[in-house]
């Protein structure tokens, strides 16, 4: 237990995504991501294309403008969670979800519920569900699920993955054992929704190759993608393994939240992939508006 609270040292700040990753990886016995044969033909390569017979649950690139940022739907969204090896039957009721995220129930603790509820939002930033951000100084929505970005609330765009993102600094709640998560399903009556996740589900597997997808692509966290000789560029948690970690772990809590995240990728504009990696991951979201509705 000694190297997960080496992860968790840091876990009233930012902590950093690598080291909680590999504590969990190290709780469930898990090592590096193993050598596997080739998955179906998506552009990503490992560690980003994950675990072979899963990747093809994972989102395409959207072949048209329209499909880009829709939701995956709930019949979609149940047929993946089977394929991952998850049971309807056995993820949070609402009842539970709701006190979760709210910081309620036994054991409730408000800081890192208000943290997994703005990631949740992040992660479904899909048609429908904008984020408002004070972009030069006027409210303004933003709807960048497919990309792989979002808007934080003062006008930054940047990588889901980033170090100032809720999204990367909710990953202590979710170390088994002693994080929030955990300790929070022991106390409330959802242990057997824990067990789907950690052993049951293709969590474990995708978590190897997300932890070493998110040490390449530090700090900037972004994923290229090569389809048939076209070279593109996408954010992190739309890489095949960071989207099923991250869809795992939604539909355990709420299959009605998971499926409203991304069902398709698209590249980012080449103008906004050169100023993230020139900045080191963050630009002001303002800058680069007009390069979206192209």
């Amino acid at each position: 237990m000694q190297g997960v609270h080496e992860g968790l040292r840091a876990t009233r700040g930012v902590a950093t995504v690598t080291g909680i990753a590999a504590a969990i990886a190290l709780v469930l016995g898990l090592g590096a991501a193993p050598a596997m044969g080739a998955g179906p033909d998506t552009g990503f390569v490992q560690p980003y294309a994950g675990t072979p017979e899963y990747e093809k649950w994972a989102p395409k690139q959207a072949p048209s403008t329209p499909l880009i940022n829709r939701p995956l739907g709930q019949a979609q969204a149940d047929q993946i969670a089977r394929k991952l090896g998850l049971d309807k039957s056995r993820v949070f009721t609402e009842e539970q979800y709701l006190l979760f995220i709210s910081g309620g129930g036994i054991g409730g603790e408000p800081e890192w519920a208000k943290l997994v509820d703005e990631s949740v939002r992040i992660f479904t930033n899909t048609n429908g569900r904008p984020l408002i951000s004070n972009v030069d100084g006027t409210p303004t929505p933003t709807v960048l699920a497919s990309y792989g970005l979002f808007v934080n609330p003062d006008g930054i765009l940047m990588s889901l993955a980033n170090d100032a993102a809720p999204t990367k600094q909710v990953n202590p709640v979710l170390v088994p054992v002693v994080g929030y998560l955990a300790r929070w399903c022991r106390h409330n009556g959802c242990e057997d929704s824990l067990k789907m996740l950690y052993e049951d589900s293709a969590y474990p597997s995708e978590l190897v190759f997300g932890n070493e997808a998110q040490q390449l692509g530090a700090p900037v966290q972004l994923v290229p993608n090569d389809k048939r000789g076209r070279q593109t560029t996408v954010g992190m948690s739309m890489a095949p393994s960071i989207w099923i970690v991250n869809f795992v772990l939604l539909y355990v809590l709420r299959p009605e939240v998971a499926a409203r995240m991304p069902a398709w990728w698209t590249p980012i504009p080449d103008d906004v992939v050169q100023a993230l990696e020139a900045s080191g991951g963050q630009v002001p979201y303002g800058d680069f508006a007009s390069s979206f509705r192209r």
